[in-house]
């Protein structure tokens, strides 16, 4: 697509220029570093999410729970859950933005919905119990840990990519 077209029709816009969108995004990392004291992350707000809903069924439980329980009365009152939420607002403000809100299920051909759905929250749960395993997630590990040169986040990013392209292939076959 000719991104003239775009500008006049009334499809999605381009996508930003992936140099700028890593500027913008260390210069975010830069700020939350002089402002907060620390770096990005996503998984600890997500869990706190967690631990207020599950709160606001069961307190009694949530408040003996060595995990959750540590986290006192408002496991809200956190400045990741405050990030978390900016991430959601900010994504869905750039999607709406430059009309790119299109509701739909991507699968391959081969993958059921109910298959893909079942696969994406599986992997999802997969991922969520493992960023608090490892107390943080890939996203932290990877912007605030990569650029603070920390030799555990750079073996980290190394051993991600590889791993990734060595899962490729089985999860290839979902898609085709």
């Amino acid at each position: 697509m000719n991104p003239d077209q775009s500008i006049h029709s009334n499809g999605p816009r381009p996508y930003m220029n992936p140099y700028l969108a890593g500027l913008i995004l260390g210069a975010v990392l830069l700020a939350a570093f002089l402002v907060l004291g620390t770096g990005l992350g996503a998984s600890g707000g997500i869990a706190r999410v967690g631990a207020a809903a599950q709160g606001a069924l069961m307190p009694q439980h949530v408040a003996g729970s060595p995990y959750f329980g540590a986290w006192g009365s408002n496991p809200l009152s956190y400045y990741l859950v405050f990030m978390f939420a900016g991430t959601l607002l900010g994504g869905l403000v750039s999607a709406v933005a430059a009309r790119r809100v299109q509701p739909q299920l991507e699968r391959g051909p081969t993958a059921s919905p109910r298959r893909r759905i079942l696969m994406a929250l599986s992997g999802g749960v997969l991922a969520g119990f493992a960023s608090r395993l490892a107390s943080g997630c890939t996203s932290g590990q990877a912007l605030t840990g990569g650029a603070m040169l920390a030799t555990g986040s750079l073996l980290f990013l190394v051993s991600l990519f590889a791993a990734g392209y060595a899962a490729a292939w089985f999860a290839r076959r979902q898609w085709s």
